[in-house]
């Protein structure tokens, strides 16, 4: 591409990127924190640099229990509603037998009403012809009718077994997914709070510093994906679908990220991304994860407006390419949704929910 749009595309994404940013994951250092007095030493840039690796890895790793959290609420809701299905098919069922029950004792009365005889002997005792010909087509019919009653009986009894079973089984996994849910949670909240006093024992001077750590990180990684000229191979159009969902993403840069959200006030990347295509009209997995397992991949160069950008080696973070470079995402906590280079983060592929 030409130097004076790649020139232009690196410096609007120099703006956003430095309240946006999402920096590639890095190690963490053993006691990258700064002094907490107020008479201390400028914490030294490479100190600095410690800290944003170890925020880096404090918040991917909120990320992972985010996905987890998301991951065992969609199926908490699937079971809670297969459950909901279940009762309703063993209430059906009960009246069902209820009534073959009754009309079982109808027959039964009826049987006691010619004198407890059973039809075939009642028939053997008749001296007309034309009458035994007729109860024997009775009696057969009668017997026919009965044993279907009975097979129904029995096929209704075993179907509410069958639904008593499936919804033993879906509430003990119900009880599971609740239990992780909390597990991720915990561990979210964990996360969260030592980042936030990792960032709380700045001055501020220092977390100016950082925050200019951070936007250098993100163009520099930028910037050298938009040098291996991949934006002049991206020439895709945005389908019909793709413009909604780009339309409804967009619609929402300035509301806080929030861990397990999806809106209409706040997000997080997955629960954007999810609910962006459901206003498109077609709906995709809630997850991250399984936005990447289940939606089909396509090349970067391939790639058009309304497409998924997965980043990272686990696929704990996503974000909409909008063109000309660039993606609405839901950054991290304390961030809110906003544009920013594709190339800022590790990509690890693209998806494209409506292909």
């Amino acid at each position: 591409m030409g130097t004076g749009k790649r020139g232009l595309i690196a410096t609007a994404v120099t703006v956003v990127c430095a309240v946006t940013v999402l920096a590639a994951p890095g190690t963490a250092f053993a006691s990258p924190e700064p002094s907490p007095s107020a008479t201390a030493a400028p914490v030294p840039d490479k100190d600095l640099e410690a800290v944003r690796k170890k925020l880096d890895t404090l918040y991917h790793d909120a990320a992972v229990a985010t996905d987890s959290y998301n991951a065992a609420e969609e199926k908490a809701q699937k079971q809670s509603a297969a459950i909901v299905e279940l009762a309703k098919k063993i209430v059906k069922g009960q009246k069902k037998l209820d009534e073959l029950k009754k009309r079982a004792g109808s027959a039964a009365a009826a049987q006691y009403r010619t004198g407890g005889m059973p039809d075939e002997a009642q028939l053997l005792l008749s001296d007309n012809p034309q009458e035994f010909l007729d109860g024997a087509g009775r009696t057969l019919q009668g017997e026919r009718a009965m044993k279907g009653l009975i097979g129904e009986m029995t096929r209704t009894q075993q179907d509410l077994k069958q639904y008593a079973k499936d919804a033993s089984a879906q509430w003990k996994q119900l009880d599971a997914n609740r239990k992780a849910k909390d597990t991720a949670r915990k561990k979210i909240k964990k996360q969260i709070a030592a980042a936030e006093k990792l960032q709380d024992r700045l001055e501020k001077k220092e977390k100016e510093r950082l925050a200019a750590l951070e936007e250098a990180a993100a163009l520099k990684a930028q910037t050298a994906w938009l040098d291996s000229g991949v934006l002049d191979e991206i020439k895709g159009k945005a389908s019909a679908q793709g413009k909604k969902a780009v339309a409804y993403a967009t619609g929402q840069i300035g509301k806080p990220y929030e861990w397990g959200a999806e809106g209409p006030k706040t997000y997080d990347c997955s629960g954007l991304t999810s609910q962006a295509w459901a206003d498109a009209g077609h709906p995709i997995p809630r997850t991250s994860q399984e936005q990447w397992k289940q939606l089909k991949h396509v090349d970067v160069k391939d790639m058009r407006p309304g497409d998924l950008i997965i980043y990272f080696h686990d696929a704990t973070h996503v974000g909409m390419y909008i063109g000309d470079g660039a993606i609405v995402h839901a950054p991290r906590p304390g961030r809110n949704v906003t544009i920013t280079g594709a190339g800022s983060m590790p990509i690890l592929g693209v998806v494209r929910p409506d292909a």
